[in-house]
């Protein structure tokens, strides 16, 4: 996995909990992300001294100093522009952790250590529809993904976000429909998402699910498919972007 230093340009405030930032550098040279869930490692400066450490490329891999252990997160490419070499990145803010708490404070200038993708999978864009499930974590992926949906397509999104002030627009050449599920219209320890899925009209033909969202309720929603919808299994990618009560967490529920 190749360690590349970025450098940001620029930060923008998507929404209350949504930061944008945008980075660069003759590093992005050969960078590619294909699938539009690929995921990256974010290197965050120690916390400390706010340096970003550096390691160097041994045949096994990144080799870190004596000590030092890395503070790392997975995070979906937004957008990759080859020719300004420039790479956006989306921060849901909610938990205190390294990553929110630094993207509060980004500013241009700053540096940060970016790794991967290792590989990318591609799902194909010809299913009869698709439908697209996550929560704020999964904004970068269902926004890439309708994004390159064909004008013929179909597809129906289920995103999960604190409020309206949360919502968000898409582009895409292809017909969706989006109910916006809001966390503060829902009872504590409910699974929001689980609840709006059982109002969703499971349309004939043949279709692909994508999940995006916390672990538990990641897992409820495949198994809900596959058991009260009859969806086929290996129709459906499903992945915990992350677990309550744990950090730096993905845990991946397909086939």
């Amino acid at each position: 996995m190749r360690f590349r230093v970025l450098e940001v340009r620029e930060v923008q405030r998507i929404t209350p909990h949504l930061v944008r930032v945008k980075f660069e550098g003759d590093a992005l040279e050969g960078f590619s992300s294909l699938g539009f869930d690929d995921h990256v490692k974010l290197f965050f400066p120690d916390p400390l001294t706010g340096k970003l450490v550096i390691p160097t490329m041994g045949p096994d891999g990144l080799i870190w100093p004596e000590g030092i252990k890395p503070i790392m997160r997975d995070y979906t490419p937004r957008r990759f522009d080859a020719a300004a070499r420039t790479l956006d990145i989306d921060f849901a803010l909610h938990t205190a952790g390294p990553a929110t708490l630094w993207a509060e404070q980004a500013r241009p200038g700053q540096q940060l250590g970016v790794g991967g993708p290792k590989g990318s999978f591609i799902v194909p864009t010809g299913f009869d529809w698709h439908l697209l499930i996550g929560d704020d974590t999964a904004l970068p992926a269902i926004s890439r993904r309708l994004a390159e949906l064909p004008p013929n397509a179909k597809a129906t999104v289920l995103l999960e976000v604190d409020g309206p002030a949360d919502h968000i627009t898409f582009e895409s050449a292809a017909e969706f429909d989006i109910v916006w599920v809001h966390r503060s219209d829902a009872a504590q320890g409910d699974a929001p998402l689980l609840d709006a899925l059982h109002d969703v009209q499971i349309s004939p033909g043949i279709f692909h699910t994508w999940i995006g969202c916390e672990s538990a309720q990641a897992k409820a929603l495949r198994a809900y498919l596959v058991t009260e919808c009859a969806a086929n299994p290996k129709m459906i990618r499903a992945s915990g972007y992350w677990r309550k009560g744990s950090m730096a967490t993905h845990d991946s529920y397909d086939g």
